[in-house]
């Protein structure tokens, strides 16, 4: 089974039924296989957004809670590497929990991405100029 790693997007999507992607977001989910990993700073993008609703935000970390959604660990190690994409990629004002996203996927050697940003994502290379494969 593959890893994947998950942006904030999809993940709200999935818990919110409301959202436009929800249908194809939990289809991937459901259907893919994939283990879907992520780190802090998207939960904590998560948060923010979702601070109007906490309740929502509880079902999130229950699906941590229970092992359904891997925090691949960041260290002041992973520092460097975060702030040389954001400074690379300056002109898309690339946010930290994308930054972390991509270091984590040259770190753990993982070339799928389960977000909905795909203006970011296109553009951003990872490690020898690769592109990511971006689903759902």
């Amino acid at each position: 089974m593959n890893r994947v790693l998950v942006d904030t997007g999809p993940l709200l999507a999935i818990l919110l039924d409301t959202e436009q992607h929800h249908a194809a977001c939990v289809r991937y989910f459901l259907d893919s296989g994939a283990r879907l990993a992520t780190c802090w700073p998207v939960l904590t993008e998560a948060a923010w957004l979702l601070q109007n609703r906490p309740d929502i935000f509880a079902n999130l970390l229950a699906t941590v809670e229970k092992r359904g959604l891997e925090i691949l660990p960041l260290s002041a190690d992973d520092v460097p590497y975060i702030a040389t994409l954001m400074r690379r990629y300056r002109n898309l004002r690339l946010q930290l929990a994308d930054a972390a996203l991509v270091h984590l996927a040259n770190r753990e050697r993982i070339d799928t991405i389960f977000t909905l940003d795909r203006r970011d994502f296109s553009i951003v290379r990872g490690a020898h100029g690769k592109r990511f494969t971006l689903v759902p």
